[in-house]
């Protein structure tokens, strides 16, 4: 049984979904999900958890998101990205003071409407799906939070930006939104992720790789520990009696004390299941089943 997470660096035109697929062909597991799915045009870090790690894939996707991204002016999108129909257009192209005054405004919470070509469902279907049947899509704003947005660069119809953001955020919307407080278009013409919750650019490897190694032992030292994806939680040892009744479901009582919070249990070093700790007591919320 393998548990853990391998940070795939996703190319270009494949769906998060037929990634998984790979990587449970690959590894020769039942479970596997990702961590935040990613367009078929965006390249980067995808998170895929294997085994019991696919319990703690709800932390994971809780956790904030870096992008760089390209945007080009003068163009909306139906997509708002370069694989849309044209549907305006502007000669106005921003300069870089005007560009780097209009980022504060985007910085914290903000309102922020979804692409009409997304996953998110109306009425239990996919936004997607109706767009693609010619039917109009309204979807609602929501609430996201931009912790940073830079300008990179500027080209002569482009600009390069970096953002990190909370799950949730499309950057697809930000570009647009961008460029109308610009007075113009634009759409998103590359999408690299940086990060995904605690996993970084440095922690993944190419899918290609993954793929020409095979399945071997080779493959193991690219799977990252399970309590991985938890790094900056706290950490408890339980005595093996202990453990028995928390992966039974029971709650047993602590010496620590503290704020509500949410850890990770182990004993002998094994992750044996996320927990609230609360009132005098560790209370399980997944339990693993790593044996």
């Amino acid at each position: 049984m393998i548990h853990g997470w391998v940070i795939v660096d996703k190319p270009e035109g494949l769906t998060s979904a037929q990634v998984v697929a790979k990587l449970k062909h690959l590894f020769k597991v039942k479970k596997v999900g990702h961590g935040g799915t990613l367009d078929p045009l965006a390249t980067g870090v995808l998170p895929v958890a294997l085994g019991e790690a696919t319990k703690m894939l709800p932390y994971v996707l809780d956790g904030n998101k870096a992008y760089c991204f390209d945007v080009k002016w003068g163009e909306a999108r139906t997509t708002d990205d370069r694989e849309g129909d044209i549907t305006d257009i502007s000669s106005k192209r921003p300069t870089f003071q005007e560009i780097h005054e209009i980022l504060a405004s985007f910085i914290g919470k903000i309102e922020q409407v979804p692409p009409p070509y997304s996953a998110l469902k109306i009425n239990g279907k996919r936004a997607y799906a109706l767009a693609r049947e010619g039917k109009k899509v309204e979807l609602p704003p929501r609430q996201v939070e931009i912790t940073s947005l830079r300008l990179l660069k500027t080209m002569p119809d482009a600009a390069r930006f970096e953002v990190l953001c909370s799950k949730g955020t499309y950057v697809r919307s930000l570009a647009r939104d961008l460029a109308l407080g610009l007075g113009t278009y634009g759409h998103v013409t590359s999408l690299r992720r940086l990060r995904a919750g605690p996993f970084q650019e440095k922690d993944s490897i190419l899918l290609d790789s993954l793929l020409k190694i095979g399945h071997n032992t080779e493959l193991m030292k690219y799977v990252l520990p399970l309590q991985d994806a938890l790094a900056d939680i706290l950490a408890l040892e339980v005595q093996h009696s202990e453990a028995v009744k928390l992966r039974q479901g029971q709650a047993i009582p602590t010496f620590h004390r503290g704020k509500e919070e949410v850890a990770m249990i182990r004993c002998g070093g094994t992750p044996q299941a996320l927990a609230n700790i609360r009132g005098g007591l560790i209370v399980p919320i997944r339990v693993f089943n790593l044996n």
